[in-house]
């Protein structure tokens, strides 16, 4: 069952990281067109209307969708100046508290993140250029805010079971 979960959790995780990826993909395309749009107003074309707007939104998006994919493969900066003299059980235990704060940020920014897509969809504030409601923007930035507050979670448990195991669990389940 844990491999089983554990496979479900990477495949959660690895699903919202593509979707970042392609979101971003889609950003790159809206700028380029814009900007060569700009560059050619003499001959007609033009700016894509609402392009920064879509920039925001997007951006919101897929920096909620990256962060999951970072806390579960360990991939968040570390500073191990200290820590490298320490010892592995040391290592661990710090690992822990490392992980159950970032699973109360991840749940303090889900909530707040709640309470701002609610704020904006009861208000029906729209962006200024494209007229599209901004609680969408919010909306499916916090699917990523979801997903990271569950990734967060098996972390802290992982740790936990490292911390007692004494051993990794790598990213296909299995124990080194």
């Amino acid at each position: 069952m844990t491999a089983r979960l554990e496979k479900s959790i990477h495949t959660l995780a690895r699903i919202m990281a593509l979707a970042g990826g392609l979101v971003l993909t889609a950003l790159i395309i809206v700028t380029v067109i814009s900007v060569t749009g700009r560059a050619f107003v003499f001959a007609g074309l033009g700016p894509i209307p609402g392009d920064f707007e879509l920039m925001e939104a997007g951006t919101a998006f897929a920096v909620f969708a990256f962060l999951p994919w970072c806390q579960l493969n360990r991939s968040h900066a570390v500073v191990e100046i200290l820590t490298m003299h320490f010892s592995d059980k040391a290592n661990r235990l710090i690992e822990i508290v490392a992980n159950a704060l970032m699973l109360a940020f991840a749940v303090l920014i889900c909530w707040r993140h709640w309470l701002g897509t609610i704020d904006k969809q009861s208000y029906g504030e729209t962006t200024f250029i494209l007229q599209f409601p901004l609680w969408w923007a919010y909306a499916a930035s916090l699917v990523g805010a979801v997903v990271f507050v569950i990734i967060a979670l098996w972390c802290l448990w992982r740790s936990l079971v490292e911390f007692r195991t004494g051993s990794t669990m790598t990213v296909h389940g299995e124990m080194s």
